[in-house]
């Protein structure tokens, strides 16, 4: 049986618009607060928060677009997020858009027509369009791994990261080093990456790199390693790569054309994800807190609904993680 507000309101013996000022966060006196309370607890009764928040003027639910779900650093975050939200009594509406930009433009008026309080959007490209319904909806927006000046904004250093990883691989005395991005629409991981990568490399002389791209999923990365790995002329010895996924999709391609790592080609990756640390060899990357930058998401866009200051832009931090999967060729040089 469905206990609805009326039942509630007929056991507690108080108007029904008592009970619903009460669940909207009303005032009551604390006698009838106990009442309601104590059959809400006899009945089990689960309010329907999202009906409620379409009544209410600021409602608890919190509109997340995400541009697609088949993806680690996206899940790690929402995860985040949702936990966040929950513990301080706000619910999360994920809305995925499969990477169509056309479906996120459109995602950000649907939201704002059921009157979510506040949209965290987990953008691969921001452009006009984005701005101008952000502009027109007039809901708190926060982008989350991108940035945009007229917008608060939380990023990964993607910079530093890719600054770190080429670093790291340059030290280890790779001069012959192919780099496999993605797409400069994307302006965090197919941008400041590379250039972050390609400032490491200006500082190490004698050091060469072929730059290559890729898509996202490790499908498209075999592709484009194996493209790499077949290529006339000098081999890389290392492959340097933007995502995990773009990793995982390299070391596949090796296996398959029998090239042993880190023995004949070092494979590196960015990001941090769980499968890094358990395949074998385990993967040199840059990890990125993603859990904990979902929850400083949601903290930040709970303080905006309530009108709260929040920096325009945050950015965090990253950790370089070395593992088995790079060979040092500088050791090799010696004898």
């Amino acid at each position: 049986m469905n206990i609805t507000i009326a039942d509630i309101a007929k056991i507690a013996g108080v108007a029904k618009s008592t009970v619903s000022r009460y669940l909207n966060g009303g005032s009551v006196s604390d006698t009838t607060r106990l009442k309601i309370e104590q059959v809400i607890k006899e009945t089990g009764y689960i309010p329907n928060s999202f009906a409620q928040s379409l009544k209410a003027k600021k409602t608890s639910i919190i509109g997340v677009i995400v541009p697609r779900l088949d993806s680690f650093s996206v899940a790690q975050t929402v995860t985040g997020m949702e936990e966040e939200l929950r513990e301080n009594g706000y619910q999360m509406l994920i809305i995925n858009t499969n990477q169509d930009l056309s479906r996120e433009i459109e995602a950000l008026y649907d939201l704002a027509r059921q009157k979510i309080s506040g949209i965290v959007l987990l953008a691969t490209q921001i452009t006009d369009f984005h701005l101008a319904a952000i502009k027109e909806i007039g809901i708190p927006v926060i982008f989350h791994g991108q940035q945009h000046p007229d917008v608060h904004s939380i990023i990964y250093n993607d910079y530093a990261a890719g600054y770190e990883i080429g670093r790291y691989i340059l030290s280890k005395g790779h001069n012959r080093i192919a780099y496999l991005g993605v797409t400069e629409q994307d302006v965090a991981v197919g941008v400041e990456r590379k250039c972050g990568f390609q400032k490491a490399l200006k500082e190490q002389s004698g050091a060469t790199a072929q730059f290559y791209e890729s898509g996202f999923k490790v499908a498209a990365a075999v592709e484009a390693a194996s493209t790499i790995l077949d290529g006339s002329g000098q081999r890389p010895t290392a492959i340097v790569c933007a995502t995990d996924s773009i990793a995982l999709g390299v070391m596949k391609a090796a296996h398959m054309k029998e090239w042993r790592i880190p023995e004949e080609l070092s494979v590196t990756g960015i990001g941090g994800y769980d499968v890094t640390e358990v395949i074998h060899p385990g993967l040199t990357t840059v990890k990125y807190q993603y859990a904990a930058g979902g929850r400083l998401a949601a903290r930040h866009i709970i303080k905006l609904v309530h009108d709260e200051r929040v920096d325009r832009l945050t950015v965090l931090q990253c950790e370089l993680i070395e593992r088995e999967s790079v060979d040092n060729k500088s050791i090799h040089r010696l004898y």
